[in-house]
């Protein structure tokens, strides 16, 4: 896989989106990370932010106290993605209506062609 396209994939991830856009309003605590994205696990919240990091997109900062605080936040690149997925993000909900719209007629033309194609069958078998 061409490694720009993995960049995408984890920038675009289900929980790559979420992550990113929530780093953008500040930087978070991890247990503040996972509750405001809520239902996702700590395994994948874990997996997300270390690819992100490993990317160059998250900074990871753990304080040497008792007991142990991290902190991430985005790096200039990370805030560069972020603002480009939140702008995705923000379309997407201002375009919903058209995009139930076209699921409605999708789904409609596809009932009514199998439709036609099951009165089709069924003349042909009588």
């Amino acid at each position: 896989m061409c490694p720009h396209r993995l960049v995408l994939e984890h920038v675009t991830s289900r929980w790559g989106v979420l992550v990113l856009i929530r780093l953008l309003e500040r930087p978070h605590r991890f247990s503040e990370l996972r509750r405001a994205i809520g239902r996702v696990s700590e395994k994948m919240l874990t997996q997300t932010l270390q690819t992100l990091e490993r990317d160059g997109l998250v900074h990871r900062d753990a304080k040497p106290v008792i007991p142990p605080r991290v902190d991430y936040s985005l790096t200039d690149l990370g805030r560069e993605a972020a603002e480009q997925v939140r702008a995705l993000a923000l379309w997407t909900e201002r375009r919903m209506d058209g995009v139930l719209a076209a699921r409605q007629a999708y789904d409609e033309a596809r009932r009514t062609h199998a439709e036609a194609l099951r009165a089709g069958h069924e003349a042909r078998t009588l």
